[in-house]
């Protein structure tokens, strides 16, 4: 997979591309990055790239013609004639929620799904609204709160897709079993006897990880972790999945693959707290 980025900082992006899995994706080939300055994209002495907004108000605007130019630097046609194999997101406070599931469907390996991103990353008080009209097909937005550009945003766009991407995480199962893995809504169980939704995230915020020493600070690993149990380490860890999840995130409840063992350990929780 391609993307790639207009801003007016490229520089920002050089020490986050180089270090861990963004470093390995592009070293191996699984992705590629391009930056691109959009006020290389200008025409005047002073390379402007914003002015005062039309009707007055605050701030300042980045202008269309610079984004134009640079889209049409590598070939991004206006949407409405565009290849379905390029998706143009633009980074914005006004944009969709990002999440996990969104995520999932920018990294899916499908004909239909993209293989080159374009992430236009806002800046002052935000891009001219036709560069949105005619090329953008999606505005992101990864919180509720304001960033001072979309580069921060960009970042976390390109490293949360890039490690979904086939042959980018060295444990291929390692991004079945993080927070906001994928909801599994076959809970039948296994020889074990263990639910299946038990094996991944199954929507839910992920279980707390320990490693050595087996005690730091005087705070031992919970014991269930070392008596080699395999069956009660699943159970333990689903367990706590759930009271994590129901601490910090009980609105990703509503939507979880959750067996019929999962909503009575909730229900007693609930009742003795």
């Amino acid at each position: 997979m391609d993307f790639h980025i207009l801003t007016i900082f490229p520089d920002f992006f050089t020490g986050i591309l180089e270090h861990g899995i963004l470093r390995r994706a592009i070293e191996t080939g699984r992705v590629s990055v391009y930056l691109h300055d959009l006020r290389a994209f200008t025409h005047d002495r002073h390379r402007t790239v914003d002015d005062r907004p039309f009707g007055g108000g605050e701030g300042m605007v980045l202008k269309p013609e610079p984004i134009a130019e640079a889209l049409g630097a590598i070939h991004i046609a206006p949407k409405a004639a565009r290849n379905h194999g390029d998706l143009v997101i633009l980074l914005s406070a006004q944009g969709r929620p990002y999440a996990q599931p969104l995520a999932r469907e920018l990294a899916a390996q499908s004909d239909s799904a993209p293989r080159r991103i374009v992430l236009i990353c806002g800046r002052y008080e935000g891009v001219d609204e036709r560069i949105n009209d005619l090329y953008v097909d999606l505005e992101i937005s990864i919180g509720d709160y304001i960033l001072s550009g979309g580069e921060l945003a960009a970042a976390i766009l390109v490293d949360s897709v890039t490690r979904l991407l086939p042959g980018v995480l060295g444990n291929e199962a390692s991004g079945e079993f993080e927070s906001f893995g994928p909801v599994d809504t076959d809970i039948t169980t296994d020889i074990e006897g263990v639910p299946r939704s038990q094996h991944g995230s199954g929507g839910l915020l992920d279980y707390p990880h320990y490693t050595r020493p087996a005690d730091f600070s005087g705070i031992p690993v919970p014991e269930v972790l070392v008596n080699g149990d395999h069956q009660a380490i699943r159970r333990w860890r689903r367990e706590q999945q759930l009271l994590k999840t129901l601490r910090n995130r009980p609105d990703l409840l509503q939507n979880a693959a959750l067996s019929k063992q999962d909503q009575q350990f909730l229900a007693k929780i609930r009742q003795n707290s």
